[in-house]
């Protein structure tokens, strides 16, 4: 069985399109857990309709980590798929993805996503998207965005970090933890998703009621991990030649990457 845990804040047009699109495209049992964060905009209302999802009310934010947390407690499954509610799935996403994860024994694995305006059939689009990447395999990373976690991964490593305020580097430093402590992580090109991008925090950012907690957040993941100027340079260094070489390659082969976005009038590749 696979718990898939979506925390909410707000948002309730983005939050419908995604459960309305996860029941249409999902064949396997999965238990959908959907954990409000406060919010007040008629979302708390809206899930006590909805018969198919199990629903986690908050009085306040408790950010990512914290509702992550929430679920990893709240199930017992096997997989935890920790989702986005902005994002919108396509046919044989999660069979894909998990099969992926099992075939090739990764422990923490993402899908291919694209990004920005919904100015296409996601049907049409993934099917031939994952006809031509199903091959193609990004080891070693992962996407908070929409990302698949064996259990026995918090069972080694322990629960998010909860001292990362409402959103940004939570999921960065799990994923850290997790390659630190010998897990395998992968992105796949077998399973395809729509992402609107970062609807939730642009909000919060906008509206000015909050901490500069993305700065904050950037601040304490640097302490943790002692990144000095000189290590976060050469990381970044190795991360941007690695994402080139995945990008020259899949573009290549291909003509599609497993991190697209549409910005500017056109489809980007990442």
């Amino acid at each position: 069985m696979i718990s898939i845990i979506i925390p909410v804040y707000n948002q309730l047009h983005y939050t419908k399109w995604c459960l309305d699109s996860l029941s249409v495209n999902k064949s396997l049992d999965a238990q959908i857990l959907v954990i409000d964060n406060g919010s007040s905009d008629g979302t708390a209302e809206y899930l006590t309709r909805r018969t198919d999802v199990t629903v986690i009310s908050n009085q306040q934010n408790l950010g990512c980590a914290g509702a992550w947390n929430q679920g990893v407690r709240e199930t017992v499954s096997e997989w935890l798929l920790f989702l986005n509610n902005d994002v919108l799935l396509s046919p044989s996403w999660l069979e894909e993805l998990l099969a992926f994860a099992e075939d090739r024994g990764f422990d923490v694995v993402s899908p291919a996503i694209r990004e920005g305006d919904y100015n296409y059939d996601i049907n049409t689009y993934s099917r031939d998207f994952v006809g031509r990447m199903a091959r193609f395999t990004r080891e070693g990373v992962a996407d908070g965005i929409c990302f698949m976690v064996r259990r026995r991964v918090f069972e080694t490593i322990g629960l998010f970090d909860e001292n990362f305020r409402i959103g940004q580097f939570e999921d960065t430093d799990f994923f850290r933890r997790a390659r630190a402590a010998g897990f395998c992580l992968g992105t796949t090109g077998r399973a395809f998703i729509h992402h609107f991008g970062s609807i939730t925090q642009n909000s919060i950012r906008k509206s000015k009621q909050a901490r500069p907690y993305e700065a904050e957040n950037r601040a304490y993941y640097r302490r943790k991990w002692k990144l000095t100027w000189w290590r976060r340079f050469w990381e970044k260094r190795l991360a941007r030649f690695r994402e080139l070489l995945w990008r020259t390659v899949e573009l290549t082969c291909q003509g599609h990457t497993l991190r697209e976005k549409w910005l500017g009038g056109r489809l980007r590749y990442y």
